[in-house]
């Protein structure tokens, strides 16, 4: 029945659900590139498997949100959407943070190379959210 109806089924994965929560977020152009380039770190480090594919774009986009406009803009809408409070992303968001802070000077350096370019907005240079790694769980 899938095949007549021609559906394409596969497993989910977190760009599925960066769409939507983009949306969710009413995101410019910069919180898109910084949260994809946050998501594509996260891809290549296996402690980021225990995470579903849902909760690395909420904790990508998070994450992007506090590195271009402070902390605190989780905002309810961004919530309900992903089902993900501020605070449950909050460990995840922090080693984000040590994969952006180290994207330029680790051993897998492609993903910076590529968002470091004018095509791509240049997202790896923005500074890294040092902050959300000394704050304190709520």
């Amino acid at each position: 029945m899938l095949n007549t109806l021609q559906f394409n089924m596969s497993v989910p994965t977190p760009y599925v659900f960066m769409r939507r929560f983009l949306k969710a977020a009413q995101s410019d152009r910069k919180l898109e590139l910084l949260s994809f380039f946050l998501i594509e770190l996260c891809l290549v480090e296996y402690e980021m498997l225990k995470y579903p594919p849902s909760f690395l774009a909420a904790a990508a986009i998070c994450t992007a949100q506090s590195t271009l406009y402070g902390a605190g803009q989780w905002s309810k809408t961004c919530e309900w959407h992903t089902r993900y409070s501020e605070d449950q992303l909050l460990e995840c968001s922090r080693l984000i943070v040590g994969f952006h802070d180290k994207a330029a000077t680790g051993k897998l350096t492609g993903v910076h190379r590529k968002y470091n370019t004018s095509k791509y907005g240049y997202a790896a240079r923005c500074e890294p959210a040092h902050f959300l790694v000394q704050m304190p769980p709520q």
